[in-house]
């Protein structure tokens, strides 16, 4: 009896490791967000987000909505060509990232309740189809900031 037990608390332990909550391919999105900034804006009405979205998870998602008490609304933006067009989901591939840069997809701030001005920041939340939201404070920068990133 007394070697029993401590091999049933090995097996017990050894199971406990196999579980899958914390494996980035267990079939969930693992999201997170990097590179985030908001230009300030040469209008009182309107601004630009940027920012990378990284999913380290075995799943894909979908990034449905962004919301934020700065602006009456807050809309995606995709780029292609040299079109700009509004959609209404973009999706964040498994092990992959979804990018907001100048030039390609990005969030479009419009209705601003005040301008954003240079060193403040901007809260927004991000809603997707499968994960919960994601709260971001996007940093303000000069109208002419280039991030390190590229984007």
């Amino acid at each position: 009896m007394r070697l029993l037990a401590p091999v049933a608390l090995a097996a017990a332990l050894l199971l406990t490791g196999c579980g899958t909550g914390s494996d980035p391919d267990s079939g969930a999105a693992k999201l997170s967000v990097r590179s985030a900034y908001i230009p300030q804006p040469v209008s009182d009405t309107m601004a630009a987000g940027f920012l990378t979205i990284v999913n380290e998870g075995g799943a894909k998602d979908e990034l449905t909505s962004v919301t934020s008490t700065a602006a009456g609304s807050v809309t995606l933006h995709e780029t292609v060509g040299s079109s700009m067009r509004e959609v209404d989901s973009l999706d964040v591939p498994a092990h992959g990232s979804l990018e907001f840069r100048s030039g390609g997809s990005h969030l479009m701030f419009e209705q601003l309740r005040r301008k954003p001005v240079e060193g403040e920041t901007v809260t927004v939340e991000l809603h997707f189809a499968a994960s919960g939201p994601l709260k971001v404070d996007i940093p303000v920068e000069s109208a002419v900031y280039t991030p390190k990133t590229g984007h």
